[in-house]
């Protein structure tokens, strides 16, 4: 469990900063230059992700059970999901009603990933990692709205093109991850 924390702690804190300490973060890009701390963010981030992931998978091989997961969790995180998947389009895609209306439609997305896995899994290391997810979403949607209100941003209207192409992607990424690549990469399958 030690290094699954670890990770969390490496690729959240790494993700946080903006959220605890935005001034400082614009000061040491002012001192390390933009191209030099987006370096140093991505090899924090990436050894960070590279830890958790190893330390979710070294936690799963001896579970600790907190609870009888319902059948209906796995369900309703199915359909959770696509929600998810189609904010994740909503974020790459432009000029579309989703981002035109949530602003921060990947932050979302993660909240919902997260929630919806903490639906579906019942282990000690699932709740440290999905809830460690899902806590540092809410913060961070928070704090960037919080930015947009001071900063005056604005989002430009969708149009019905990019929102037909971000249900769409999402769709697809959706029934591609949900029927095959998350039992490739992950070992489990949502979907039978």
């Amino acid at each position: 469990m030690l290094v699954l924390v670890a990770g969390l702690l490496l690729f959240l804190g790494a993700h946080s900063v903006r959220i605890v300490a935005d001034d400082w973060r614009a000061a040491r890009i002012a001192a390390f230059g933009e191209k030099r701390w987006k370096g140093l963010y991505t090899l924090v981030s990436i050894t960070g992700f590279v830890l958790l992931i190893w330390g979710y998978g070294i936690a799963r091989r001896d579970p600790v059970v907190l609870w009888a997961a319902p059948t209906w969790g796995r369900h309703l995180a199915g359909v959770l999901m696509l929600v998810a998947f189609v904010l994740l389009a909503a974020s790459r895609t432009s000029r579309n009603h989703v981002r035109a209306a949530v602003h921060h439609p990947m932050v979302l997305s993660v909240k919902v990933w997260a929630f919806a896995h903490l639906l579906a899994n019942n282990t000690l290391a699932d709740v440290v990692l999905f809830g460690s997810f899902l806590a540092w979403a809410v913060l961070d949607y928070g704090s960037a709205r919080r930015r947009d209100r001071e900063a005056g941003t604005t989002y430009p209207p969708g149009t019905l093109r990019g929102t037909v192409i971000t249900l769409l992607a999402g769709v697809a990424l959706w029934a591609v991850f949900a029927f095959w690549a998350h039992a490739f990469l992950f070992g489990v399958r949502p979907m039978p």
